[in-house]
């Protein structure tokens, strides 16, 4: 358990763990960023430092105990150093989204009522200042970049530097007063509060108490073996909960170096530079990255292609094996040695995953065969089933009993079990306090007993303990004829495929099941340059003939492989179309973590759902679109809808 010291007391916030990393390992690097080209490194005596100014300046400008401090920005130290030292003065940090209108900023800001907020750059100050006219509580903003701020009103806008120069110039007033409340914190306090994706609606304001972010870190950091040896790659984004339990709880507790990438356009190169050993990424991640190898073999020379199939056909053979440490003959040994040689050790080194020791997928469900590609590489990848209710860790795949079909055992301290209807129960020292200002959500998601419902149907694999997840409940359901319906199943196997981005599946209470499928414009851009297929933009790209010619050979493959599943096998794929647009988070079709908002979907292309129902074979539809700059507009296209090839009983019983 986390012990006491003397230099910092109880352990029982973040602020207390920096105190004692600064004590223990002050040499040690913290945090480094990369910017101009050159990595930049700060030890963790240093970060202690930068924190303490940051703390002071706060208090300086006015911030009290129990205030909400809104943090906006791209993944930089410096906006770590601001969560700390917004907690460290008893206030609650709240992260939002970089990427988000500020519509919705504007919801979580006045939601949450901050009186602060701690931007990154120009583009996140205008956004608050956009609608600072409805927040009645807002005082002032910090913001870190001052490119571009110079003729703005400074009243109550402060630069990050000049807060915390301020902060050091008052460190005899304000000092002793920060060291009070530092010590003041406890277990109980609030640590972070994070809003959810917001799938089903608005987004709920999740509070998290600095119990369940400590215990959890500790318990996930032991059941990986994290020391302060590991390095990360902090880019996902800072107001999601996977962020804030990798780059802040288990770093902090841990004691390891988070590194920050210059810009999101550099981060595989940065990546490559850092080569972490501990890495977490979402299946959309680990999907890219697949279609771009993909896309470069086929532009490489017929020989090179031919050695990489030969190779990786032997690797998902006996790679994963391999990596479990489970009996393999030598001589496919031997030639796994050599792929590692020719093919495997190269293709981890481009992507920057050579020295990754353990890895880490969860947000939703990866593909088993994405899952199973990297893990033939000999790539410690892992499944985990979180929430941000949880703080993250529900579940988690051991060593040497990881598949890609299950999400693992419970975590350490995690309780699991299964209602009658199949929904997932939990509780554990992470469960979260409260839906901040909704009480009735609280109330339905956890009961007095500390049981939280998770909305996902699954059940636990007796002979193994582990936790097989099926879909969100909410979406599972039945065909007309009584057949299993789980969506999430048809859509992961669709978007192995490279040239596949997006797929939503329909078919709950009808004869068959139908698809949206968006294409990925890089693969299918890149496949049609090699063709000599001229196209001038997405949608002249995604409605041409030898496109849907492709997709259709795609699902029709994706519906031989459901239908050896028994139990699925009525989620045959029978009629698709491929959207004129991707699904985009500005226009309220996905989440800011990328998730399908299935009922919203559902509302806005009501029509395109009828005519794969009615049997259409084409159809005129106008869409609404935001720009970049908030802006609406319209787009129309006559999309083509095609019938699918289904696979023995998938078609015998449409019929009946």
């Amino acid at each position: 358990m986390l012990e006491k010291t003397a230099s910092s007391g109880a352990l029982e916030s973040v602020p207390a763990l920096l105190l004692r990393n600064a004590a223990e390992r002050g040499a040690r690097p913290a945090f480094r960023e990369k910017e101009f080209g050159i990595w930049q490194s700060w030890t963790w005596a240093e970060t202690e430092k930068e924190v303490e100014a940051l703390a002071l300046g706060l208090i300086n400008l006015g911030v009290k105990p129990g205030d909400f401090v809104a943090i906006i920005g791209r993944n930089r130290p410096y906006l770590y150093w601001s969560f700390v030292a917004v907690q460290s003065v008893g206030a609650v940090p709240v992260p939002l989204y970089q990427d988000a209108v500020a519509e919705e900023m504007a919801y979580v800001l006045e939601h949450c009522g901050a009186r602060f907020v701690i931007a990154g750059d120009q583009e996140q100050v205008d956004k608050v200042i956009d609608v600072q006219d409805r927040l009645h509580q807002f005082e002032h903003m910090i913001y870190l970049d001052p490119r571009g701020m110079r003729k703005y009103d400074h009243s109550r806008l402060h630069d990050f530097r000049h807060v915390q120069e301020q902060g050091r110039a008052a460190y005899d007033e304000f000092m002793p007063e920060l060291v009070r409340r530092r010590a003041a914190l406890g277990y109980d306090d609030i640590c972070v509060m994070l809003y959810t994706s917001g799938t089903t609606g608005r987004p709920k304001g999740v509070v998290l108490s600095n119990r369940n972010i400590l215990i959890t870190s500790e318990n996930s950091a032991a059941f990986d073996h994290l020391t302060e040896n590991e390095e990360v790659l902090a880019y996902l984004p800072m107001a999601w909960v996977g962020d804030f339990i990798f780059s802040i709880g288990q770093a902090f507790y841990a004691g390891f170096c988070v590194n920050c990438p210059e810009s999101p356009d550099t981060m595989m190169t940065d990546l490559r530079e850092i080569g972490p050993t501990y890495y977490f990424a979402p299946p959309r991640v680990f999907e890219t990255l697949l279609t771009n190898v993909m896309i470069r073999m086929e532009d490489a020379g017929r020989f090179k292609r031919w050695l990489f199939k030969v190779c990786m056909d032997h690797a998902r053979k006996v790679g994963p094996d391999i990596l479990d440490g489970k009996p393999v003959g030598a001589w496919d040994r031997f030639k796994y040695a050599l792929g590692e040689l020719l093919i495997y050790g190269p293709l981890k080194n481009t992507l920057g995953f050579s020295r990754v020791r353990v890895g880490y997928t969860a947000g939703e469900a990866i593909g088993p065969e994405i899952f199973d590609f990297y893990r033939s590489l000999g790539i410690n990848l892992k499944q985990l089933y979180g929430q941000t209710e949880a703080s993250v860790f529900i579940t988690q795949q051991p060593d040497g009993e990881v598949r890609s079909d299950t999400v693992g055992v419970a975590s350490p301290g995690v309780e699991i079990r299964i209602a009658e209807n199949g929904e997932v129960f939990y509780r554990s020292p992470g469960v979260f306090v409260e839906y901040f200002k909704n009480p009735e959500s609280t109330a339905d998601t956890k009961d007095p007993d500390g049981w939280v419902a998770t909305g996902d149907a699954g059940f636990i694999e007796e002979a193994t303990g582990h936790l097989r997840i099926i879909d969100r409940a909410k979406d599972v359901g039945k065909m007309a004829d009584g057949r299993l319906f789980a969506p999430k199943y048809v859509e992961n196997k669709l978007k192995f495929y490279p040239n596949i981005l997006e797929a939503v599946v329909f078919g709950a209470g009808r004869e068959m099941c139908t698809a949206f499928i968006n294409i990925d414009l890089t693969a299918v851009g890149n496949w049609a340059e090699r063709n000599n297929i001229a196209y001038a933009s997405y949608q002249e790209l995604a409605g041409h003939p030898e496109v849907y010619a492709m997709i259709e050979r795609h699902v029709a493959e994706v519906n031989e492989s459901v239908a050896k599943d028994e139990m699925l096998s009525g989620c045959q794929i029978h009629r698709f179309l491929i959207l004129h647009k991707e699904l985009d988070a500005d226009d309220g079709e996905l989440t800011r973590t990328r998730k399908v908002r299935r009922r919203i979907i559902e509302e806005k292309y009501a029509d395109l759902i009828a005519a794969l129902y009615d049997g259409s074979t084409e159809i005129f539809t106008r869409t609404e679109v935001t720009y970049e700059d908030g802006r609406k507009g319209e787009i129309s296209a006559t999309l083509e809808i095609r019938d699918a090839k289904v696979v023995g009983g998938g078609e015998r019983m449409a019929a009946e």
